[in-house]
């Protein structure tokens, strides 16, 4: 066995079982689902939701619609503040009350509370960052190329009627190299998820 095979998952399943494994130390395992945008972190998600004692929360709620039109090194329009506040509370094993952005108005959405739970799941763009990965006990790069994901993001936005595409080659791609090589994403990951 090679030294970085320990750090691959190849399945579901094997993502399900290092979560259950920190599940035995902790009473709560906040899990950081990270990857491109379009790379499969929302069903990975939703795949990890439906075999664990789990809740998700969607980066999408705290990625800013506005700010996400400009480049960043760093994903700036992810609002890591509000993010951290929130993953602070449900990684003591309470819930947390937040209020999503609207991605249709910009503005923001009526509060929500997200529920404590065993296992917490957030996935987002930017989130392997200084400023978040403290909060994460276990983090998993979706590991898909780029390009890859970025034709798929763009084809799942174009089957939801809208057209993105060049939001995702012109700012969203951008970013995401330049995230890439200021904090190197895949590197820092626990787990790296790459599907079959």
């Amino acid at each position: 066995m090679r030294p970085d095979d320990a750090r691959i998952a190849t399945s579901v399943d094997e993502v399900a079982a290092r979560i259950r494994a920190l599940m035995a130390e902790r009473d709560v395992v906040v899990v950081g689902l990270a990857g491109y945008g379009g790379a499969g972190k929302t069903t990975l998600a939703r795949a990890l939701a439906a075999r664990l004692p789990a809740e998700r929360v969607r980066g999408d709620d705290f990625l800013d619609p506005r700010g996400s039109r400009d480049r960043s090194d760093d994903w700036a329009a992810l609002l890591r503040d509000e993010l951290g506040s929130v993953l602070d509370a449900l990684g003591a094993g309470q819930p947390a009350e937040f209020r999503p952005v609207d991605w249709a108005t910009g503005g923001r959405q009526p509060a929500r509370i997200a529920p404590a739970a065993a296992v917490q799941l957030v996935d987002a763009v930017g989130l392997l960052h200084p400023q978040l990965l403290p909060r994460l006990d276990l983090t998993v790069w979706v590991d898909v190329p780029l390009q890859v994901a970025t034709e798929r993001g763009m084809r799942r936005d174009r089957e939801a009627g809208n057209d993105h595409d060049a939001l995702w080659c012109d700012v969203w791609a951008p970013t995401e190299r330049a995230f890439d090589a200021r904090f190197a994403p895949r590197d820092v990951a626990d787990l790296r998820y790459v599907a079959d």
